[in-house]
């Protein structure tokens, strides 16, 4: 397939071929949603933690005797049923991240790539040269219509650019490598240099 390509001032400049493989597929929401949990999974901290029988803090003291008291049998007071005592198995600080084969990692990110073809809301821009001022490439975003935009350079993102484009909200920029699924599903417009292009197609074949 070709799509046409343009300038940041919105000038044309040609067009490139795009890979059917990576940019023509139907999409599947099934293993979409499978890459994005995983993901997601993975990002999780798994911080959360609260306090057990042995670790709140309280006098082991037996709390009344054993026999004559007309209540349950007792001997302390850090037993899950007191208040203030400790929490039955209550969350623990572990890893969230599951397994996922490579194959369908590298699937799901030929069909979100494939998916925002589908619905127009791929643009293929030459390069990312710019004078690095935030006022400019805000001002060239506006008149392109890029609201909540992610753009993915080459192998390494334009200094110019990546500094001009950090103030500027709803456009975000990552190198080839960083290019995954639930940033590009995430975003309305999916934005690619001509030289991420072609390292996306060397990365996926």
């Amino acid at each position: 397939m070709k799509l046409d390509v343009i300038k940041l001032d919105g000038g044309a400049a040609g067009e490139v071929e795009l890979d059917e493989a990576l940019f023509g597929l139907d999409p599947r929401a099934d293993i979409l949603h499978r890459v994005v949990r995983w993901q997601r999974a993975k990002a999780q901290q798994g911080t959360h933690k609260v306090k057990g029988r042995s670790e709140v803090s309280y006098s082991t003291k037996k709390i009344y005797r054993q026999k004559g008291t007309g209540g349950a049998r007792h001997g302390s007071r850090k037993a899950p049923i007191f208040r203030k005592g400790g929490i039955y198995k209550g969350p623990t600080p572990r890893s969230h991240a599951h397994d996922l084969p490579k194959k369908v990692r590298a699937l799901g990110l030929k069909l979100a790539l494939s998916a925002k073809a589908k619905s127009g809301a791929l643009v293929i821009i030459e390069n990312t040269e710019t004078d690095g001022k935030t006022k400019t490439l805000a001002a060239q975003v506006r008149n392109l219509g890029w609201k909540r935009a992610l753009v993915i350079d080459g192998a390494a993102v334009n200094e110019g650019f990546a500094r001009a484009a950090a103030n500027i909200e709803g456009l975000d920029v990552l190198p080839t490598i960083g290019a995954n699924a639930y940033d590009i599903l995430k975003r309305d417009t999916l934005v690619l240099t001509k030289a991420g292009v072609e390292a996306l197609e060397a990365r996926l074949k």
